[in-house]
């Protein structure tokens, strides 16, 4: 061979390995760019569900301080409730527009209930429940019909499933 041709290999094969260089440096800068548009594209998705998460908690917390602020109020507001019952229960003995100015006040108080979404449980001939009713006492009697109650001593309330206050009943067994 001669000089020029072995120069011309020479040449080539440097050629080669310097592509060769060019190529493997290439694949590692896209294997590094991969890695790291990966690691990115994770960083975003746990920052978008952390950012999801605290929505949501803030929406529930929110909704719990306004359900919280509605039960204590209307607590504060049920002897006066209870108070006007008892009135238009003794209001046998009282003139009649004594008796339709206490079922007028009783009935705006209802409205205002509603409006809130408050709910009065507890009457005569219901089933007895643990969870929402307050058994003060207990009577025997013979009928088909156990654990109902036979008397309302104080109605409960409740909004939603949230009790503000249990009704306090006679249960007969």
């Amino acid at each position: 061979m001669s000089k020029k041709e072995s120069e011309n290999k020479e040449e080539k094969n440097s050629e080669e390995k310097s592509e060769g260089i060019k190529e493997k440096s290439e694949d590692n800068e896209t294997k590094k760019l991969k890695k790291e548009l990966s690691e990115t594209k994770e960083l975003f998705l746990r920052t978008a569900a952390e950012y999801d998460n605290f929505r949501k908690r803030s929406e529930r917390e929110k909704t719990s301080i306004y359900g919280d602020a509605t039960s204590k109020a209307v607590s504060a507001i049920l002897p006066l409730a209870d108070s006007l019952d008892a009135a238009l229960n003794s209001s046998d003995k009282q003139s009649e527009e004594y008796k339709k100015g206490i079922e007028l006040l009783q009935n705006q108080l209802k409205s205002c209930f509603a409006k809130l979404n408050v709910e009065p449980f507890g009457d005569v001939g219901d089933d007895f429940d643990p969870n929402l009713h307050n058994a003060i006492s207990h009577v025997e009697e013979e009928s088909d019909k156990q654990n109902f109650v036979s008397t309302v001593f104080q109605k409960g309330y409740k909004i939603g499933d949230k009790i503000i206050r249990h009704a306090m009943v006679q249960v007969t067994n």
